[in-house]
């Protein structure tokens, strides 16, 4: 997929190339071998030049499927007894991304546009905020970060008069994170922006899409970032236990809350804490162990710990994940869980997304 330079919408925004798709030096290589002859046996290869295991593609095939075929006309996914907003479409959109399928001209591409349509409308012009809870706020942020840069804005509204476009919809995003940040004493987040405390799985969802925000070219100040983080040093355990909500203490066993502070230590760039090391240790300790509550939430979050902690250690969970997901895998492609399909079945398709690893928050 060709490449293109975004344009800076608002002052103090980083212009950045960004783009999915085979990386160029892959496409010549394929472009040879089917000047050769031999295109076809060639197996679909992962932006790291690794062959992607047949389950996985097969899986991840299917369950694109499954969220194309249910989203609906105005872009979301109509509610099956789950939680259904902003934070799930954002989910989708990074579903649809993360196998390197072309955004633009792909199979999922008119997916991709509608759902960013829906997000952009969803969101309001004067807060930034995008409603239901600040859970759906970071995922929804998270989805408009991976697709800057990625999705051509000349092809995203039929009349773009009038309507914001993805680089002015995160921005405002991260505008309306950063305020309620300001305004909670504990620097972190929520449910609602006007929180006054805070908990280390939603402050998990809001700080990624901040960190994703500024992988994209966002500006985020340093103070946000560090207040945030400090916020999970305070929460963390010498023994890599992370506490759920309050400043600090009520430390307990979570595999989930580990392994995202884990996540946020590491793209933080704080990989030199003792807090990280703990969280990491903690999270390779139970990685073969069920995870209690909401599975397809732990391992969202297990896959990405992992990955950026441990390279050895995420091979060998991702091979058991293969398994696990290989059964759990319904007729239609989806995945079932507490928060209804289409949430489960986008976090369980990113839960397998590092084999791709396409999507540029996965880089370490």
């Amino acid at each position: 997929m060709a490449r293109f330079e975004s344009t800076p919408l608002f002052p103090g925004m980083t212009t950045v190339r960004r783009g999915f798709g085979f990386p160029l030096g892959l496409a010549a290589v394929l472009l040879t071998l089917a000047l050769a002859g031999n295109a076809k046996a060639q197996l679909p290869i992962a932006k790291s030049g690794e062959v992607i295991p047949r389950d996985v593609r097969e899986m991840y095939d299917r369950g694109l499927q499954y969220l194309a075929s249910s989203q609906t006309e105005n872009g979301d996914w109509a509610s099956q007894g789950g939680d259904i907003g902003p934070g799930t479409t954002g989910l989708a959109i990074m579903a649809f991304l993360a196998s390197g399928e072309d955004p633009n001209f792909g199979p999922y591409s008119n997916h991709v546009r509608r759902s960013l349509r829906n997000i952009i409308t969803a969101q309001n012009a004067d807060t930034g905020y995008f409603g239901v809870s600040m859970y759906h706020h970071g995922f929804a942020m998270l989805g408009l970060a991976e697709a800057y840069g990625a999705v051509d804005e000349r092809n995203l509204w039929p009349d773009p008069k009038g309507k914001r476009s993805i680089g002015q919809a995160l921005e405002l995003a991260v505008r309306a994170a950063l305020t309620s940040q300001k305004k909670n004493p504990l620097g972190a987040w929520r449910y609602s922006p006007e929180s006054t405390d805070a908990d280390t799985s939603v402050s998990g969802a809001v700080m990624v899409g901040l960190l994703a925000a500024r992988n994209a070219g966002i500006e985020i100040p340093d103070e946000a970032i560090d207040r945030a983080v400090g916020y999970f040093k305070s929460m963390t355990s010498s023994n890599g236990f992370v506490a759920y909500a309050g400043g600090m203490g009520g430390f307990g066993d979570s595999t989930a809350r580990s392994a995202i502070a884990t996540l946020v230590y590491a793209v933080a760039r704080r990989k030199d804490l003792t807090e990280f090391k703990a969280t990491l240790d903690h999270s390779k300790e139970r990685m073969e162990q069920p995870v209690p509550g909401y599975p397809e939430y732990g391992r969202y979050y297990q896959a990405q710990a992992l990955f950026q902690g441990d390279t050895a250690a995420w091979e060998k969970w991702n091979k058991m994940v293969i398994r696990q997901l290989k059964q759990a895998q319904r007729p239609d492609g989806s995945f079932q869980g507490q928060w209804g399909p289409s949430f489960s079945t986008s976090m369980s398709l990113l839960a397998l997304a590092l084999n791709y690893r396409f999507l540029p928050i996965y880089e370490r």
